[in-house]
């Protein structure tokens, strides 16, 4: 038995760690901003001057930016761009058609984006973290970039003037009697607007968003829970109580 158990042991060791190795660059860990509501609100400006020109939140609408402290007036006139009502749904007006032409294929809809893409490698927002930071020159595709999260991307790097122009340095060496190429860092070819760290700030305001967007009564959800945890708590005592005066009774 201990002997079999070992083994299933050593396989699902092996499988995990053929997982990881086939995903590429392990995820780093997304800052949790979904309690920030100054950064939410940055990420919501992120959001809409450069995810939503392409991609939608067919089911998020505008005035639900409110709870995180935008009035219907800042809503209107800093994040109304593609419609005049602040009830509506964030959508795009981009025909399909022409989206599968130039990117070859429909930019999916981001409202769940950061619970989709969870996996054994972390959490759907340590994935979307690590993709918007992962952007390389790469003049062998069509778009002219490629990314280490997200080999072959078909999405070019919308955020590059924020970060600058990087290439990826990749090295030959020998594994297992293999040459493989291993990625030893970025250099930078032009810089961004920001700063290293301060595009990594800014990429966690808009994942911190992205994570929000996908549920966003779920600081109060996690507050009610709490209070319920202690509802019943203190509910249990009164019945342990209760029933111990019962079978005294009884006795």
């Amino acid at each position: 038995m201990k002997k079999l158990l070992l083994s299933l042991l050593i396989t699902v060791c092996s499988l995990t760690q053929v997982l990881a190795n086939s995903d590429g660059i392990a995820w780093d860990k997304a800052p949790n901003k979904t309690n920030d509501v100054v950064s939410l609100q940055r990420g919501a400006k992120l959001f809409v001057n450069y995810c939503l020109n392409c991609h939608s939140a067919a089911f998020m609408r505008f005035n639900r930016l409110k709870d995180i402290g935008l009035t219907e007036a800042q809503i209107k006139e800093n994040l109304l761009f593609t419609t005049d009502k602040v009830g509506e749904n964030m959508k795009v007006s981009m025909d399909p058609k022409q989206a599968k032409e130039w990117f070859g294929g429909v930019p999916p809809d981001l409202t769940v984006i950061a619970r989709s893409r969870a996996g054994h490698g972390g959490t759907g927002a340590d994935y979307l973290y690590t993709y918007l930071r992962s952007y390389y020159r790469d003049d062998a595709k069509a778009t002219g970039w490629n990314n280490l999260a997200y080999p072959n991307v078909g999405m070019p790097h919308v955020l590059w003037q924020l970060q600058g122009e990087r290439k990826a340095v990749f090295a030959t060496e020998e594994q297992h009697g293999h040459e493989v190429h291993v990625f030893k860092g970025f250099e930078q070819i032009t810089p961004g607007t920001m700063t290293s760290v301060e595009y990594d700030q800014a990429i966690g305001d808009l994942v911190g968003y992205l994570q929000w967007m996908g549920e966003p009564s779920q600081n109060t959800r996690v507050q009610v829970g709490v209070w319920v945890l202690l509802f019943l708590l203190v509910f249990t005592f009164f019945a342990w109580r209760l029933n111990a005066a019962y079978w005294r009774d009884v006795h």
